[in-house]
């Protein structure tokens, strides 16, 4: 009996191209929208679903060909052989990895087998081989998080990480040192989380040069530093953060002038998820000689900021019954004046049964009150004033929310994010809220009038999808809004929300504003310090330097002319000329 010319052919019947039309739908939607559309629901779900459903329709036309049953269940079996193990034995980071980059390639390497010929002698062999290798890459690897765009930041698994590297070199001085902060704490210049106002606005008179090639800014000092996205807050000559060292979560004071350890507090708790890695999430909170700081995993500290030495410690998870967010506790805390009187710490749980806001005497560590509030929120709260009376202003998934400062429900307005949390700031001007929203949905400005009865009015002025922050906080100066639209800088008319220019792709960045100069200094999510004029007119960008190296996240800090910045890995600190 005479074998055909191609048996591969004979028994297919059915044509190749679906499959490769599938394979190439496959890699188109996992991997394309992550460069064209980043921060947007296709983007998300694209990376999601992508790999599996490429693969599932790859296998719906392979049962459709005519290949014998015994050589369609190995085909099928084999990744169920190989990635389970796989995943099993990778580092715990790479996981996705293994998902995101081993399904796909396998698609591709399965296309090329069946164009091959499955009925070759040792094909099958081969297939499972395939699957072998497809799978097998990832334990090789681990991942470092992802960046802006939920692109993994890959190395070799058996290559020291940076915090590896910094335990290797030993503890700069696990106890708090006799002597402490000298300076004053009083009128601390950057007291918390974007400023005193938690606008990332530098109101004090600045007179910056903006010609950095003539006269660059001066490093004063670079050293390393655990992971963690905290920022700084600064007074009497210190920094004050929060960083990650193997099993302990520190908080951690620096001099300001030369960047050695004043103190580290130290608690036996380490937070870790895929995407960011490691380390706590929030910002110290300053006053007076007071330091507030929130772990990742839900402890809050009180601790003498001239020794570091505790006052009083909570965990707020255990207070309110709330569980520990995907990518941790992320509320910096917040002082404000209780109805009592005296001073309250307020945080974000996001804890059910009403117990989402937690208020806590801040001599005492004592609860004061709780409050109901949306669980998806990376966002701080913020005290401002809106129409007339002060009030605490939460974002969530669910929207905007204004609480009395005594926790009570003043009004909300609802703007859902399916499936996901809001994590940037908003900001007031006059009665006036902006709201920034990532995934695509843009951003929001409401206005909040007081009704002559009672309660407040809540009015949607504009929604514009023309700057979309997903993460990246915004500024407002005059009359524009300045923020991130993915990894493009941009500005809005503040009273109509339309676009005045977009420009400078600065990846997923972070940025304060000089507000004397009219001056955005921008830090890029590679480190990278530029200087853009802060004008409706057009994008300019006045100067850049190279600071500091690695995926930057933290927000930058100017007090005192001094720029300081940091990531999971180094912090630095460049005198402005």
């Amino acid at each position: 009996m005479n074998e055909p010319a191609n048996p591969s052919k004979s028994a297919r019947a059915i044509p190749l191209w679906p499959a490769a039309l599938a394979v190439v739908v496959q890699w188109f939607a996992t991997y394309v929208p992550s460069l064209v559309i980043p921060s947007t629901p296709i983007q998300f779900f694209g990376l999601v679903l992508g790999p599996g459903v490429g693969l599932l329709a790859l296998y719906v036309w392979w049962w459709w060909t005519r290949h014998d049953r015994g050589t369609k269940i190995l085909a099928t079996v084999a990744p169920l052989l190989a990635f389970p193990p796989a995943v099993a034995v990778a580092d715990p980071s790479a996981r996705m990895l293994i998902y995101l980059y081993g399904v796909p390639i396998f698609s591709a390497l399965f296309l090329a087998w069946v164009a091959w010929g499955p009925e070759r002698p040792r094909a099958k062999a081969v297939l499972v081989g395939l699957a072998v290798v497809a799978a097998g890459l990832g334990t090789l690897v681990r991942s470092d998080g992802v960046d802006g765009d939920f692109f993994p930041d890959p190395a070799w698994r058996w290559a020291p990480s940076a915090e590896d590297r910094l335990l290797e070199q030993g503890t700069d001085d696990g106890t708090a040192v006799a002597d402490g902060v000298q300076g004053s704490l009083a009128d601390a210049p950057w007291p918390g989380f974007r400023g005193a106002r938690r606008d990332g606005v530098v109101t004090v008179p600045t007179s910056i040069s903006t010609d950095w090639s003539a006269a660059p800014p001066e490093l004063l000092w670079r050293r390393p530093v655990g992971p963690g996205w905290s920022s700084f807050s600064v007074a009497g000559g210190a920094l004050f953060t929060q960083e990650q060292r193997g099993e302990e979560e520190l908080v951690s004071a620096y001099d300001a002038a030369s960047g050695e350890p004043i103190w580290h507090f130290a608690d036996a708790a380490r937070f870790w998820e895929p995407l960011a890695g490691a380390g706590p999430r929030a910002t110290p909170t300053l006053e007076g000689d007071w330091l507030y700081a929130l772990g990742a995993t839900g402890v809050l500290n009180a601790l003498d900021a001239k020794t570091g030495t505790s006052r009083w410690r909570r965990d707020i998870a255990a207070d309110t019954g709330a569980t520990t967010p995907e990518w941790g506790f992320a509320s910096s805390p917040l002082l404000i004046d209780g109805a009592d009187g005296g001073r309250q710490v307020v945080v974000h749980t996001g804890a059910p049964s009403g117990k989402g806001l937690i208020a806590y005497d801040a001599l005492s560590g004592e609860p004061r009150w709780t409050a109901s509030a949306g669980p998806l929120s990376y966002s701080s709260v913020q005290l401002v004033e809106l129409a007339g009376r002060p009030q605490l202003l939460l974002p969530t998934g669910d929207g905007l929310s204004g609480y009395g400062l005594d926790g009570r429900p003043l009004w909300s307005h609802a703007w859902r994010v399916p499936g996901g949390a809001r994590v940037v700031q908003p900001a007031v001007v006059g009665d006036a809220v902006l709201l920034g929203t990532g995934f695509g949905m843009g951003m929001r400005r409401i206005d909040v009038t007081a009704k002559e009865a009672s309660g407040f009015s809540i009015d949607e002025r504009w929604t514009s999808r023309r700057l979309k922050p997903y993460y990246n906080d915004f500024v407002v100066y005059g009359d524009h809004v300045y923020g991130f639209d993915g990894r493009i800088l941009a500005c809005l008319d503040l009273e109509t929300g339309e676009l005045q220019w977009k420009g400078g792709r600065y990846g997923n960045g972070q940025l304060v504003l000089l507000e004397t100069q009219g001056l955005l200094v921008v830090l890029t999510d590679r480190g990278q310090v530029t200087l853009v004029k802060a004008s409706p007119d057009a994008f300019t960008e006045l100067a850049r330097i190279e600071a500091i190296d690695g995926k930057t996240w933290n927000h930058p800090v100017y007090a005192d002319g001094v720029l300081y910045v940091r990531n999971a890995e180094q912090m630095a600190a460049f005198r402005l000329p």
